[in-house]
């Protein structure tokens, strides 16, 4: 049950994604920055659909929702950009942007990519710790919000000495000092993207512009299912922008194509279909845990109301990747990237292996190959670590250019010339690379990378908490959940009382969504002879261990507790 044969009759046909992959090419070969491909493409087709903000009633920014073509765009830009220059900024400074998917964010972003400085995109759902760590460690020279999370900032910002302002009152910019005397090019640093590490302490991964281009271009370039329309596409992308998946990869392949980005705040299910229909999209973006949620809603006449060609998203379940084309209509296509790569694999090219893990093969812009633990290349079929590179005679050539601040974790993750992601696949003789597992010490929850370090450190301080590992489980709905496996204290009780009042610690040190969704309580956890926790063996004989007796299930505790 692979390829064509798995497509419903209702899914669109392929069609040639040349036209747009040429004209971001030559978009891109005549722009330093991306902030000059905007202004370029905003020049040449500025009635084009850029931005649009679907209606959502009660919500504190767009209700009626909006919609920006090219020209408003940059007249939105070109306004920020002005006042930041008028301020002092440049290249070396850095903007902590903390404005969820508000159109704001995107203004300000290209605003600051325009003067040559630094966007530090924000999880509004930090908590001041958490957003303390990262304003101090990014030395932010400004922290921009709005009114829900201005009080937030002020708290942490004062406690640092970092200038905190609202973005509605932009004229009152402080004054800085010290930018670099440079004109922004494709090394320029562009953003600083903050992903959890697994010694706990988010990453900062430095992006220059070189890097919007490749993943851009790459995206453009992909074709098959992916093929893009020259200004003909309107992509669904209900992420966010603090994330690169939106905020940079899909947002740079959109500007270099003269497409349109279509910006939820987040994910609605009750009105994914209506919501699609309405902004009259073309494509959309997923995570793992979309597909389950619409499926398990009634049919309805709104399934195939829509003018869909491709999803593209990863975590889909084999075995439910088929009833989903069948129902909805719409092609799926996986792929497989990271923060540090960028670009990203995609099995878009039929047949597809939609009944498989298959994310995708190797291509013009991104060289992959399964390696072992010393460092060799595995035979085909043979479980092994993915390692990528850029082609040619630089093989960082618009990845990453490093962590921040952490020379030792980036000359790690570059042994022998290949970025190591880290993850455990398999190759077949055809190249098509299948995932099997992650080997770093991450959990992926609904898209959101959760350090079990962190999350460790955070529940050890608990009384009642002699030893505690984190591990990864498999959920249904969200890809992974949060497990941790718990040794009580002398007199705990290894009961549900225990688990809650552990939880309840966890949430004053960590975002809601790296609290542990399960509780298990053991003996002992298995340890190595230098006392490293051999997680494989906390249940021995268990599939899944959320099979293991006597587990505490918390999963509905895990709510957002900001507005």
């Amino acid at each position: 049950m692979t390829g064509a044969a798995t497509l419903a009759p209702g899914l669109p046909a392929l069609i040639d994604g040349a036209p747009a992959a040429r004209a971001a090419e030559a978009l891109a070969a005549r722009s330093a920055t991306l902030y000059e491909a905007f202004a370029q493409a905003a020049t040449v087709h500025p009635d084009n659909a850029f931005l649009c903000i679907l209606a959502r009633a009660g919500r504190a920014y767009c209700p009626d929702g909006a919609e920006f073509t090219y020209g408003q765009a940059l007249e939105e830009v070109e306004t920020r950009a002005a006042l930041y220059r008028a301020a002092g900024y440049g290249p070396g400074h850095r903007v902590a942007l903390m404005l969820d998917n508000r159109p704001e964010h995107l203004f300000n972003q290209l605003a600051l990519y325009a003067v040559g400085a630094t966007q530090v995109p924000v999880n509004p759902d930090y908590l001041d710790h958490e957003l303390e760590y990262l304003l101090e460690h990014s030395e932010a020279d400004l922290a921009l919000g709005h009114a829900g999370n201005i009080d937030q900032l002020n708290r942490v910002g004062s406690a640092l000495g970092v200038p905190v302002l609202e973005e509605a009152a932009l004229r009152g910019l402080p004054r800085v000092s010290g930018a670099r005397d440079e004109v922004p090019g494709r090394t320029t640093e562009a953003a600083l993207i903050y992903t959890s590490g697994t010694t706990g302490r988010p990453k900062g991964c430095v992006i220059d512009h070189e890097y919007h281009f490749a993943v851009g271009l790459g995206y453009a370039r992909h074709g098959g299912r992916l093929a893009l329309l020259h200004g003909g596409d309107r992509l669904f992308v209900p992420l966010p922008v603090f994330h690169v998946n939106a905020g940079i990869n899909t947002l740079t392949a959109l500007i270099l194509t003269g497409n349109c980005l279509i910006l939820p705040d987040r994910f609605h299910p009750d009105s994914w279909w209506q919501d699609i229909a309405a902004t009259r999209a073309t494509a959309m973006h997923y995570l793992g845990i979309i597909p389950p949620i619409l499926m398990k809603r009634p049919p309805s006449a709104q399934d195939r109301a829509h003018g869909l060609r491709f999803g593209l998203g990863a975590g889909l379940d084999p075995d439910l990747h088929a009833a989903f084309e069948d129902r909805f209509g719409v092609a799926m296509v996986e792929v497989w990237g990271m923060t540090e790569t960028g670009r990203f694999l995609a099995d878009c090219h039929e047949p597809r292996r939609i009944d498989t893990r298959a994310f995708g093969k190797p291509y013009d812009d991104l060289e992959a190959q399964v390696w072992d633990e010393a460092g060799r290349e595995v035979p085909y079929g043979t479980e092994g670590e993915l390692v990528v590179r850029a082609p040619g005679d630089d093989p960082r050539r618009g990845f990453f250019r490093e962590y921040l601040k952490n020379p030792e974790a980036t000359a790690e993750v570059w042994q022998g010339g290949w970025f190591h992601t880290g993850d455990v696949v398999r190759q077949e003789p055809d190249g098509m690379v299948h995932f099997v597992e992650r080997r770093k010490n991450i959990i992926r929850r609904s898209g959101e990378n959760i350090s079990a370090a962190e999350v460790e450190n955070a529940l050890i301080g608990h009384p009642s908490v002699g030893a505690v590992a984190v591990i990864s489980v498999t959920d249904e709905m969200r890809d992974e959940e949060v497990m941790a496996c718990i040794v009580p204290a002398e007199g705990a009780a290894p009961d549900e009382t225990t688990a809650r009042a552990v939880f309840e610690h966890g949430r004053a040190l960590v975002a809601y969504y790296k609290l542990p969704g399960w509780v298990a309580f053991v003996d002992d956890l298995p340890r190595t002879g230098t006392q490293k926790v051999r997680k494989g063996l906390i249940f021995p004989g268990l599939d899944d261990p959320r099979d293991a007796p006597g587990i505490v299930d918390l999963r509905a505790l895990k709510k957002r507790s900001k507005p």
